[in-house]
C-alpha cells in the first residue's frame, strides 16, 4: 500500500512519543510505502486536488530518523490511504484543509479520519450527543446562565470550545473566587461561546484517554494525572501519563458510542473520561499510542494500521 500522512513538519516530531511516528513505523515495517506532506502542500487546480508529497524511509535512528526522496506532485487519489494527522488549532485554515480533502475524496481518495466527520465533530461539543455519559454541562455565552450554573453546582470547570492541551481551562470552587473575571475573559464579554462542566473529583486519579479504533476500544487507557496543585491532567500541562487496563465503565462508554462514530467516518477517536463521565471526543489527531505501548506492551499502532488496511481495501 501507499500511505500518505498529512501532518505537521517532520522536523517537529518528538519520535520517542509521537503517535504519528508510531503509525509510520508500523506501516513501514509491513512494507507499505510511507509519504508525508503538510496542509500547505495541497493544491486545487482545474478541479483536481493534488499535493507535493515526499516519500520517506525510516532509518531506525533517533537523530536523522528518516531519509527523504525528492518531493513530487501527485493527486491524492494516487494513495491507498491518506491519514489526516494535522494537530490543532482547529482554525479556518484547518477547515479549508478539510474542504480540499473532501474534494479529494470525491476523486477517489481514501481519507482517515474523514474530513467531513472531523469538521462536524467539535471535540468539546460532541459530548452533547451522548449526554447520558456526561456530568452536568452548559454551553453558552450568557454570563447570567454561567453564573446560575455555578451557583447550582458550586465547583465548576470553565473552558473554551477551541482549546487544546488544557489551554484556557479554569476551575472555580464554591467560594466563587474570580468567577466574574473567568467568565468575562473566556466569553470576551459575551462574544464567545464556552463550556461549563460540574467538577469531577475523580480527576485526581487521572483524565483517562480511551482510544477507539474502527469502533473498538484499545484494552488499555492512559491516565493523565494532574501534578501538584494543577487541575489539568493534560500531558501538555505537565500531567503524568500512567497506562492502565480499561475499566468496565470506560469500555461501556466506548462500545456504546464507538461504532456510531466509526460509521460516521471516524476511524480513530480519543475519548476523554474522568471517573464515570465522558468529557471530550478527540477526532483531529488523537495521541498516547507510544505511552500505552511502552508501558503495557500492547501495540496500538499495529491495531490502527490493521484498521487502515481493512478500510482501504474496501474500495477494491
Amino acid at each position: 500500500m501507499k500511505i500518505a500522512f498529512l501532518a505537521d513538519p517532520l522536523s517537529t516530531f518528538k519520535i520517542y512519543k509521537d503517535s504519528t511516528f508510531a503509525m509510520m513505523r508500523e506501516a513501514a515495517k509491513r512494507g507499505h510505502a510511507v509519504y508525508a506532506f503538510e496542509q500547505r502542500d495541497m493544491v486545487l487546480e482545474e478541479g483536481v486536488v493534488s499535493a507535493v508529497v515526499t516519500r520517506i524511509h525510516l532509518t531506525g535512528e533517533a537523530d536523522g530518523w528518516y531519509r527523504a526522496d525528492r518531493p513530487e506532485s501527485v493527486q491524492l487519489s494516487f494513495f491507498d490511504a491518506v491519514i489526516e494527522r494535522k494537530d490543532p488549532p482547529f482554525d479556518m485554515e484547518y477547515v479549508y484543509g478539510t474542504y480540499l480533502l473532501e474534494l479529494a475524496e470525491r476523486q477517489g481518495a481514501r481519507v482517515f479520519n474523514r474530513p467531513g466527520a472531523i469538521r462536524d465533530h467539535n471535540e468539546k461539543l460532541t459530548i452533547g450527543q451522548f449526554s447520558q455519559y456526561t456530568s452536568p454541562t452548559l454551553v453558552t455565552s450568557d454570563a447570567a446562565r454561567l453564573r446560575a450554573f455555578h451557583e447550582k453546582h458550586g465547583d465548576v470547570i470553565f473552558k473554551p470550545l477551541d482549546g487544546m492541551g488544557g489551554a484556557g481551562i479554569f476551575r472555580v470552587k464554591d467560594d466563587g473566587m474570580n468567577l466574574g473575571s473567568v467568565i468575562e475573559s473566556l466569553t470576551a464579554n459575551g462574544k464567545h461561546t464556552i463550556m461549563a462542566q460540574k467538577y469531577i473529583p475523580a480527576i485526581k486519579q487521572g483524565d483517562k484517554r480511551v482510544l477507539v479504533i474502527n469502533g473498538q476500544p484499545v484494552p488499555f487507557t492512559l491516565a493523565r494525572i494532574p501534578q501538584g496543585n494543577e487541575v489539568r491532567g493534560n500531558l501538555a500541562a505537565g500531567g503524568l501519563g500512567v497506562a492502565m487496563p480499561i475499566t468496565e465503565r470506560e469500555r461501556a462508554i466506548a462500545e456504546a458510542i464507538g461504532p456510531e462514530l466509526a460509521a460516521r467516518g471516524l476511524l480513530l477517536v480519543g475519548l476523554d473520561v474522568i471517573g464515570d463521565f465522558l468529557t471530550e471526543v478527540n477526532v483531529t489527531s488523537p495521541t498516547c499510542f507510544q505511552e500505552i505501548t511502552d508501558q503495557t506492551g500492547f501495540d496500538v499502532a499495529a491495531m490502527f494500521i490493521d484498521a487502515v488496511e481493512l478500510k482501504a481495501n474496501e474500495k477494491h
